[in-house]
């Protein structure tokens, strides 16, 4: 009737191995780009320090400084200290009191708008 089927060859052993690592590096591959084009949650965290300081609004959220809706350069020194562009000589304990120092040394003046970062 029917005739038994012939071994598997070293050849389709081969090519079923081939074609199965193929399969799974490109699965493994495409799974970071997959996962961050899900949607992600659009609520930004609550500041950690909000304040009007002389006449000014601060708003601080970890290291990213805000005053007036515009934000402030600032960077983290390695002592744990922060500086920013307005007030480059002079370190602050915290990203508020830099804030606060930047509202000093600005007056009346506004920051100029962030341009694009590129990376």
């Amino acid at each position: 009737m029917y005739a038994a089927a012939a071994p598997p060859t070293r050849r389709t052993v081969l090519r079923t191995a081939f074609t199965a690592a193929v399969l799974a590096g490109t699965a493994a591959a495409l799974a970071p780009v997959l996962r961050a084009r899900r949607p992600r949650s659009v609520t930004a965290p609550a500041p950690l320090a909000e304040e009007t300081y002389r006449g000014r609004h601060i708003a601080v959220q970890q290291a990213d400084v805000w005053i007036d809706g515009r934000r402030l350069h600032v960077m983290r020194r390695a002592d744990g200290s922060y500086l920013s562009g307005i007030n480059h000589f002079e370190s602050f304990a915290t990203p508020l009191e830099l804030a606060r120092a930047a509202v000093d040394e600005l007056g009346t003046a506004q920051l100029a708008q962030a341009a694009p970062h590129h990376g």
